[in-house]
Formats: C-alpha cells, sequence, structure tokens
C-alpha cells in the first residue's frame, strides 16, 4: 500500500497542497514551522479519522476557512481508491470515497492504514491510561475497520448511562437496592459492546507484545527487555484475565463484567460514574520489572515509544490485511534519537512499501533512507532536494 497523491485545502497551515508521492522513501525536509506535520497529520486524518496533535477536529480547519479538505489517493492491491475527508465546523464531518459520499465517516477506514511516530508519542508511556488506551484503539482499528462502530457505540453507551447514574442516584439515596428495569436495560448494552472492544483489545496487546519487544531489543539492546500487559479490573472476577497474553472469549468477558456491574451498583448510583468497563483499563508498559512510566530515562522513553510503532508495523505487516502493509510515517523524529537509534529505525523504514518521513534538517535523517526528497518552504511545495 502506499499513497500515490495527497491533495489538501484549508488545512490547518495550509490553504492548499498538492504533492505526489511514490512509493518507498519519501523526505518532506523544511525548518519547524513550515508545514511539514500538517501534511503527515491529514494522511494520519484520512487513515484514523483522528489527529495525534489534537483532541478534536476544529483545529484542523485554517484559520478563517469554514471547512478543511483532505483527500488521497491509495494504491494497494493493483488498484487506486480516492478517499476524501470534509471537516466542517460545527457539523459532521463528510466523507467520500471514489467521488461517491459515503453513509458515515468511518466507513472509509481501512482504505488508508498508516503508522505514525512522532514526537507526541512519548506520551503513550508517560501520560495517562487515556494515552495508552487510544493507540491500543488505533492499532484495533487498524486491524479490524469494524471495530470503530463498536468503539462508537460504547462510548455513546457510557454517556447516556452515566447520564441515567446521576438522575438515578439521586431518587434512591435511602434504597442502595432499588429496582432500576432502565439501569438494567444499558447494563446490557454495556456488556454487548465492552466485552466486544475488551476482547479486540486482548488481542491485539497479545500479538502486538511480541513485535514490540523484538523492536525495543533491536533499538536498545543493553537494556533490560520490553514487556507488555492489559490491565483490567476484571481480572478480581475473571482470574485467567491475570494470566499474562491471555484473551478470554467475549461471552466470558461479558458474563464477569455483569458480575462486577452487580457489585458495583450501589457505588454508581452514589457517584454516578461508569466504574465498570474498558473505558477504565491501562496497558502496562516495563523494561524489566519497573514500569517505563515514572522509572524510565528520556533515552528509555523514547525507545520504548518506537517500540510500540515498530511493533504495530511489523504486526500489520504480518496480519497480512488486504491492501498490503500499511504505510510508516515518521514525523521529526530523528533528531531525537542518538546514531545507532537513527541507525535501527532507518533499517525499518527502508523496508517499508513507502515510508514518509519528515525533518528539519536533511543531514538528521540516515543514508539508507535516501529517496525523494521534497522542499516545503513558507508553507508552500517548492521541489525537490
Amino acid at each position: 500500500m502506499y499513497v500515490r497523491h495527497l491533495a489538501v485545502a484549508d488545512f490547518r497551515s495550509w490553504r492548499s497542497a498538492d504533492l505526489a508521492l511514490p512509493p518507498g522513501p519519501v523526505v518532506l525536509v523544511g525548518a519547524n514551522g513550515q508545514g511539514k506535520t500538517n501534511l503527515v497529520e491529514a494522511l494520519g486524518f484520512l487513515a484514523t479519522l483522528g489527529s495525534h496533535r489534537v483532541a478534536n477536529d476544529a483545529p484542523l480547519i485554517r484559520s478563517g476557512a469554514e471547512r478543511a479538505l483532505a483527500r488521497a489517493a491509495v494504491v494497494a492491491d493493483g488498484r487506486e481508491l480516492r478517499v476524501e475527508v470534509e471537516i466542517v465546523a460545527g457539523r459532521a464531518n463528510r466523507a467520500r470515497l471514489n467521488g461517491a459520499p459515503v453513509t458515515r465517516p468511518r466507513d472509509i477506514l481501512g482504505v488508508l492504514r498508516t503508522v505514525l511516530f512522532a514526537p507526541e508519542d512519548l506520551a503513550v508511556v508517560r501520560g495517562d491510561p487515556a494515552e495508552r488506551r487510544r493507540f491500543v484503539d488505533e492499532l484495533v482499528v487498524a486491524r479490524a475497520p469494524r471495530v470503530a462502530g463498536v468503539r462508537a457505540d460504547y462510548e455513546r453507551v457510557l454517556k447516556q448511562r452515566a447520564a441515567l447514574l446521576k438522575s438515578a442516584g439521586g431518587a434512591r439515596r435511602s434504597s442502595a437496592g432499588a429496582d432500576l428495569p432502565t439501569l438494567d436495560v444499558w447494563n446490557g448494552h454495556l456488556v454487548e459492546h465492552g466485552s466486544q472492544l475488551l476482547h479486540a483489545r486482548l488481542q491485539a496487546v497479545r500479538d502486538l507484545h511480541p513485535h514490540a519487544a523484538a523492536a525495543y531489543a533491536q533499538v536498545a539492546p543493553t537494556s533490560a527487555p520490553l514487556s507488555l500487559r492489559y490491565v483490567t479490573s476484571l481480572a478480581e472476577v475473571l482470574p485467567a484475565l491475570a494470566e499474562a497474553d491471555a484473551v478470554p472469549e467475549p461471552g466470558e468477558l461479558a458474563q464477569a463484567m455483569l458480575a462486577q456491574l452487580q457489585t458495583v451498583r450501589s457505588a454508581e448510583l452514589d457517584r454516578g460514574v461508569n466504574l465498570v468497563g474498558p473505558h477504565r483499563d491501562d496497558l502496562d508498559v516495563r523494561l524489566g520489572e519497573l514500569p517505563v512510566r515514572g522509572y524510565a530515562s528520556h533515552g528509555e522513553g523514547w525507545s520504548s515509544a518506537l517500540s510500540l510503532r515498530l511493533g504495530s508495523f511489523e504486526l500489520l505487516r504480518a496480519d497480512a490485511l488486504p491492501g498490503g502493509e500499511p504505510v510508516l510515517m515518521l514525523d521529526d523524529v530523528f533528531a531525537e534519537l542518538d546514531v545507532d537509534r537513527r541507525a535501527q529505525l532507518a533499517l525499518v523504514a527502508g523496508k517499508a512499501e513507502q515510508a514518509i518521513v519528515t525533518a528539519a534538517v536533511g543531514g538528521d535523517v540516515p543514508g539508507e533512507l535516501d529517496g525523494v526528497r521534497i522542499q516545503v518552504a513558507s508553507g508552500a511545495i517548492v521541489g525537490g532536494a
């Protein structure tokens, strides 16, 4: 899989940009603030319907514009597909596939798959659990786009159920055993979607583990080994989850969720919050016996984050999904790495069908990635280097 062409309009700093991209290594070179990352972000948005830099879409629209557009031509399995997303201020986004509108934007997921390593990835290993849940969910959806619908349904249930808990809690302060049939209905929805999402996450972490560990051993051969473990409170009621790389069937997970919901029912009503489900889980990333968060050095943190992305790339390649391997994107990361880590990253990027790299200084990019070099300056594509 590779992107043959990218076009954007009123996206971030770009009034417009039109860029032909060949297979193999492509290096976008230019000083900071010239718009290189915005182009990578546009490709990432077409692949995931989200930005690696901001939580909502509003900042993606150029200041003064009402909407932004990102469009790409993707070549996969010998055929070309055109995917397009229009981001509209204050309204739902619109998407097209081969020029025809799709019912929902998420219907384009899977047309373009990318793995992006960027400076923001340090938050995956050092930030809050939400960062790691997002990382796992992006990998899950890249492997199985249908899970995007499961995730959206689960988030909708969380909002509806939280509103019910708040309203019902105030009415039953004096009777913890009150009959709340509507809550039971929402419990069923929570369990249905939550167990599917949890099962997909557990599978993803189990399958990612050996690839990420191997990547870390390659980029940091003298460090303690990297390990991953999915952490969920359901282990309290489903002991099998305490075992490394365990992936119980969705039915087992659903039963465990129901049991835990009964246990915390009174506490949920008192607090008015959802206390059970994958929205409270975490990914435990360790070097040896110690968690990366709070214990790893700056270099170890970078190596851990890099290994999660390289492991994701190798896993998606191994999955042999329709369309072939993902596009690898490396956004301004070589300047942060030492010579050895640069060389190891270049080895992986060099074997990708397409690797799109940004750099402020061309000399930061190893010679192994000598491919097409494109200069970006003053918010414009000014030609090859």
